[in-house]
């Protein structure tokens, strides 16, 4: 027998080793994972812990001269017993069959009572029954609870809890277990069930750290963790992209990581001064220039000592084009309103001095009043603009007026009214095949609709030429066109077109003013309003095609709901 107790005693001096590996662990764990990442948590004690567990289980075997050792491990999700590795006497294949609930069996009410129990014949167990003793061809065993203890500085139990069982069947040589058994199986299982634990609690360490660790790399902003030598603890994929950082970047000098020397300085600073702080930076990827937002802040451990600087990468490119395209639009909308503006002032003065005087006849009174009135539609069309790109906005849409159309009328009037409101362009109509005699829509805003794309057209083709409404009807579907000879789009601009505020500033339009708002409704107008799908084909120096389907028998109460 005492051969017996000092192998046990082996076996706890390994396991008294493998629990500082666990607390070592466990005080890596409460760390940054920047901190942990220039050491690697080693996985060497996770085999050693389970050769250990190995050895044990063979030495109960041995101790007790039992043919059969089993642990079963308790899964709290499912609340079950089951069978795990390893095992004594028990092929694979049976050891994951053998499971139970924790509420049932010999081994449930171990589990549940936290007493030991002797079975000379499991024939005669009732709870054996539900359990597959005879898969394992069991004739006689001892069960005792796997319990793990958590003690005080002066080791005093404080607490303890129970994950599992211990199975040992079928003594040799014909014998029955004894209380002896009973007692050598508990100290083993308490042991059994400290490295069970500790090897649960390594796992859930290494599991975490790798999730954590394929989080950062999933962020879509960027993250550096740079330590105070100034070396890279971490860097997510997007802070490599940006800084075209190589794989292996970890442990590496900042300065060669980061090929950006107004970053380095900024993270130098951050390093000696403790201070945060932030600064801008402009990298091309992929086809297209970003700017990144990158913020610096120092990071502590527990302890309160400094691990090192983070730096947080944030595109604000799309804050940016639209801090630029609002203050485009401020000045486009003042030039917008004060020109029309200006224009009703002057001709209502001139008006009102002539009055008493007869100094203009009837024509040019009639030629200024219309200038006026001209003056003032073009006023109201800027404060509708401005009232739909806010409803919009707010996600309220444009109340639709749904009724059957007479598509080719409609185009006939448009193209009268917007040859009359130009003298350098020719504004023809032509039409592929046989339209239908009426579609399902919203008569006024596909009046806006072409309106807004004609004036359009005429806009930006100053030097005049053909304006061209070209329309076919294919299958069920009515697409319809309006196409110029005027200063055409550059390809990079083409997506962003249908965008509010977005207008293409160069040489040649720079003159032209606009609030960058009419294609923004027009798309909605065609997709929100009408279902349909709009698009631009344009060459710089050609000219531009804005061209839009909709559906000829639009589901009207579809449509609705998409715009309620």
């Amino acid at each position: 027998m005492s051969q017996e107790i000092n192998r046990i005693r082996e076996l706890e001096d390994e396991i008294i080793s493998l629990r500082r590996r666990i607390n070592e662990l466990e005080t890596d764990k409460n760390l940054p994972s920047g901190a942990r990442a220039e050491q690697p948590v080693d996985v060497t004690p996770i085999d050693q812990a389970d050769v250990t567990l190995r050895r044990l289980v063979q030495r109960i075997a041995m101790i007790l001269q039992a043919e059969k050792i089993l642990i079963m491990f308790h899964d709290r999700e499912m609340g079950d017993l089951k069978g795990i590795p390893p095992s004594f006497g028990v092929e694979d294949e049976k050891l994951s069959a053998f499971k139970v609930r924790a509420t049932h069996g010999v081994s449930g009410k171990v589990f549940r009572d936290g007493e030991p129990i002797i079975y000379h014949d499991i024939e005669s167990e009732a709870e054996a029954k539900e359990e597959a003793y005879g898969l394992l061809s069991v004739q006689n065993g001892v069960c005792v609870p796997l319990v793990i203890e958590k003690r005080d500085e002066e080791n005093r139990v404080i607490d303890k809890s129970t994950i599992g069982v211990l199975h040992a069947f079928n003594k040799r040589h014909g014998e029955d277990f004894n209380e002896e058994d009973v007692r050598l199986l508990e100290r083993m299982a308490r042991n059994v069930g400290s490295i069970i634990a500790n090897l649960q609690m390594y796992r859930e360490v290494v599991e975490e750290k790798e999730e954590l660790a394929q989080t950062f790399e999933s962020l879509t902003s960027g993250l550096v963790l740079i330590s105070p030598e100034e070396r890279i603890l971490q860097i997510n994929a997007t802070a490599r992209a940006v800084f075209n950082a190589p794989q292996d970047a970890l442990g590496k000098d900042v300065s060669i990581v980061i090929n950006d020397e107004k970053v380095v300085k900024a993270i130098q600073n951050a390093l000696s001064s403790g201070d945060s702080g932030k600064v801008e930076t402009h990298v091309i990827l992929g086809n297209s220039e970003r700017i990144y937002e990158i913020q610096f802040a120092t990071v502590s451990g527990q302890d309160g000592k400094g691990i090192g600087v983070v730096a947080i990468l944030s595109d604000v490119t799309e804050v940016r084009n639209i801090d630029r395209m609002k203050s485009s639009f401020v000045a486009m909308a003042s030039h917008e309103l004060r020109t029309p503006l200006t224009a009703i002032k002057g001709f209502s003065s001139t008006l009102l001095e002539g009055l008493d005087v007869d100094m203009y006849s009837k024509e040019d009174q009639r030629e200024f009043l219309g200038i006026v009135v001209g003056e003032c539609d073009r006023l109201r069309r800027l404060i509708d603009d401005l009232l739909n790109t806010s409803r919009i906005e707010a996600g309220e849409s444009l109340k639709p007026n749904y009724t059957h159309v007479d598509i080719r009328t409609l185009l006939d009037k448009v193209q009268k009214v917007q040859q009359q409101a130009t003298t350098k362009h020719t504004v023809k109509l032509e039409v592929a095949n046989e339209l239908p005699d009426s579609i399902v829509g919203d008569e006024d805003k596909l009046d806006q609709i072409l309106t807004n794309l004609l004036n359009n057209a005429i806009k930006y083709a100053p030097n005049g030429g053909d304006v061209t409404i070209h329309a076919k009807r294919e299958g069920n579907e009515l697409v319809i066109g309006v196409k110029d000879q005027g200063l055409g789009i550059p390809k990079d601009h083409l997506g962003k077109v249908f965008e509010k505020f977005h207008r293409v500033n160069n040489e040649d339009n720079r003159k032209i003013y606009g609030t960058g708002l009419g294609l923004f409704l027009v798309k909605h107008l065609v997709e929100g309003v009408h279902m349909g799908k709009i698009w631009c084909e344009s060459e710089v120096g050609v000219g531009s095609d804005f061209i839009f389907r909709i559906p000829t028998d639009l589901d009207i109460e579809e449509a609705k709901a998409m715009t309620d």
